[in-house]
């Protein structure tokens, strides 16, 4: 599956003139005298020969004040790529600086904190937002949980939805802050978030930006060896998670997956427990694991702190997330956001490309693990907007749970998977039809390709034909978007539109030269940082610069295919990489083949993305047993519930295939393009560097 521009391929969606002139990007064009959506971008991120009011630099800085983040105190300059503020010594003990755009400082010397841009300000006695609602939480049982129906009731309604405000909000992160002092938890500090969806994760959220430290959040459907490896890495003190969550009717436990994760990791020393399920009733049939001295109940140690407390004043640089992203290596990327780069990026894709408006209700389907649940909250609560947020599955009771929602809450943004769509869409147009979508304004994907059938389907059917799909791309590594789409452009199907505001994007070939005008298909790549791009890799410079710098000098590789078609929409064709991309959700080949290896009868795994008409892409593993054991049914189910345990139940293989050997080069390395290729029935291409190529001959006669 592709997103592949074809000549057929007409534009689909053409906004009205009375839409283009309401939006907040239009009123940005007419303030600054740019006539249309090419002179935006060439502005926004090119000094254009006698328009002192363009390039990179000017837009991110003029954009504090137009968007009013607020500063403690000011910044020296809007960026400085000097490297002098990380001065390191080289082997022989001379000190050299590292400069350049692969470490810029954004908003040199000033002070900042997201908690008292996104919370704080908006929960002032004066404030017009203070009573607002910054969030609307529904559980998938329409119920509350027990933790707020016995501590930390805010907002709740009749019909079991909970409304929290500003000033409710302020007073529970202030809360979580002072806990954390307690535990001994300081600047710079990493706290994990190994969390239901429940609203008490975005007051963990904001409390740790509040006392500086660092957040880690954790996908909840991770298993044991997944959640393991960030918490290890990121070496957590303190953990936040619950002790379960429901999903399609049914209890699921989070607490004993956590509780194993910790006695792999290590570090944690402080574990807080939320109770969704129950669990802390004494009476309760939820059985609940427990360690003395180290866990506690949320309502016993959070909802009893003090809620008053003095945001902390931080540099602009301070590491405020630690976001995860698997690459093709097995060990994922710890991704380091900061307080001003990942509050500027957010805001300004919230306010730009989804039009955020003062009376919207935002809602992206999202875990608090994966980057879009950060943006999302971050990116709203920077303008006082209200999010709605969304514990469970989206079929259930039944599969117009998600268009039941939009139509009672009035829902105006809505962002969703393509492969969630596709499965929404197998149910029929009957489930969409009986309920009034027609507040919906805006609608968004992210995280993988789509196919043209179930992009138009989405516009037909959930947009009514006029919201237009703001479909981005981008990365956990920038908390935000290379390409989207702006509300005011004609869309294609499947089309990204273009580059982001104040992003330097281009398409390039294997030499790094620009073959985006030339409508070849190239490599994605940044052509200058922005204030939202990783300021390294939590294990250090070296694989950062190696993973995203080393393909090319000065140019950011994003290791996708990418192209822009002769009418200027830009397509990606899929990762030039080897991760795999799972219903939006990235993990590494090896992560799933580390755990393949772990059972005893197994000798060696190759897992590979293949496509699939529900996740995009799904995963077929070939396995190598150990001398002696024999292949069968029952191995192979028990390897596929094997991954679901630790990598969590997107990731199982699609396919569990058993072969005597797998194609490998000379130096050991499994290649596992030849393997792909050979499921898929194409060309492995280059084979030259294989040692045994017979190999593919015994992976060929197990798939057909």
């Amino acid at each position: 599956m592709s997103d592949q521009p074809t000549d057929s391929a007409a534009i689909a969606h053409q906004p009205s003139q009375a839409f283009v002139e309401s939006t907040n990007v239009w009123t940005f064009m007419q303030e600054y005298d740019i006539d249309d959506y090419d002179e935006l971008i060439e502005r926004t991120t090119s000094e254009v020969d006698g328009v002192p009011e363009s390039g990179v630099d000017w837009f991110w800085d003029e954009l504090v004040d137009y968007l009013d983040i607020e500063f403690y105190e000011e910044y020296d300059s809007v960026r400085d790529d000097s490297g002098a503020h990380r001065a390191t010594e080289d082997a022989s003990g001379e000190t050299a600086s590292i400069g350049g755009p692969q470490f810029t400082d954004w908003y040199h010397g000033g002070t900042i904190n997201t908690a008292h841009n996104v919370v704080d300000r908006h929960a002032e006695r004066d404030s017009e937002t203070r009573n607002k609602v910054a969030l609307i939480w529904e559980g998938e049982p329409g119920d509350v949980s027990a933790s707020s129906a016995s501590g930390g009731s805010s907002g709740r309604r009749s019909d079991g939805v909970r409304e929290i405000t500003y000033h409710e909000l302020h007073r529970q992160a202030n809360k979580v802050a002072n806990y954390l002092e307690s535990a001994g938890i300081e600047t710079g500090d990493t706290v994990g978030l190994y969390m239901p969806m429940v609203p008490e994760v975005v007051s963990i959220l904001y409390g740790c930006f509040k006392v500086g430290a660092i957040a880690v959040p954790i996908f909840s459907g991770f298993g044991v060896d997944a959640a393991a490896t960030r918490i290890a890495d990121a070496e957590c003190s303190v953990l936040f998670t619950g002790d379960g969550f429901y999903r399609r009717g049914g209890e699921i436990q989070l607490k004993g997956a956590a509780d194993e994760a910790i006695e792999e990791a290590g570090y944690v020393e402080h574990t807080v427990v939320y109770d969704r399920l129950g669990g802390s009733d004494a009476e309760s049939s939820v059985d609940v694991p427990w360690t003395d001295g180290r866990d506690e109940w949320w309502h016993e140690v959070v909802e009893t702190q003090d809620d008053a407390y003095d945001t902390k004043e931080l540099d602009s640089g301070q590491a405020s997330m630690l976001l995860y992203s698997s690459g093709t290596t097995g060990t994922p990327k710890g991704i380091v956001h900061t307080h001003a780069g990942a509050l500027m990026q957010c805001a300004k894709e919230l306010h730009f490309g989804f039009d955020q408006q003062p009376a919207d209700r935002f809602f992206w389907v999202s875990d608090i693990g994966w980057m879009m649940g950060p943006w999302t909250l971050i990116g709203n609560h920077a303008f006082g907007g209200t999010v709605f947020m969304y514990e469970g599955a989206p079929d259930h009771p039944e599969p117009d749970r998600f268009w039941e929602m939009i139509d009672r809450h009035d829902l105006t943004q809505f962002g969703i998977s393509p492969t969630a769509i596709r499965a929404l869409r197998k149910h029929g147009d009957d489930w969409v039809e009986k309920h009034d979508l027609s507040s919906l304004r805006i609608l968004g994907s992210t995280g993988e390709p789509w196919d043209p059938e179930s992009w138009q389907w989405f516009y037909e059917n959930v947009g009514g034909c006029e919201a237009p799909i703001i479909n981005i791309s981008g990365g956990t590594e920038i908390c935000g978007c290379f390409l989207m789409p702006m509300p005011i452009n004609d869309l294609k199907p499947c089309s990204l539109g273009g580059p982001g505001l104040g992003m330097d994007i281009d398409i390039v070939d294997a030499d790094g030269e620009s073959v985006r005008d030339d409508h070849e298909r190239g490599y994605l790549v940044a052509r200058d940082s922005c204030p939202s791009m990783t300021k390294s890799l939590w294990s250090g410079d070296e694989r950062y610069l190696e993973e995203y710098w080393s393909t090319w000098d000065d140019l950011w590789d994003h290791g996708d295919w990418a192209q822009q078609d002769e009418d200027g929409f830009w397509f990606l064709h899929g990762r030039a990489d080897d991760a795999l991309n799972v219903a939006g959700r990235k993990v590494g080949p090896a992560e799933i083949e580390g755990v393949l290896c772990e059972h005893e009868d197994i000798n060696q795994a190759a897992a590979v993305g293949v496509p699939d008409d529900t996740t995009g892409t799904a995963v077929v593993a070939f396995v190598i047993t150990e001398p002696g054991v024999e292949p069968s049914d029952e191995l192979a189910g028990e390897l596929r519930e094997l991954v679901g345990a630790e990598q969590g139940k997107p990731f199982r293989p699609r396919e569990l295939l058993f072969v005597d050997d797998l194609p490998r080069t000379q130096s050991g390395k499994v290649i596992r393009r030849a393997v792909e290729a050979v499921y898929r029935g194409e060309d492995p291409g280059d084979l030259s560097s294989m040692e045994n190529p017979a190999a593919l001959d015994d992976i060929e006669s197990v798939v057909q």
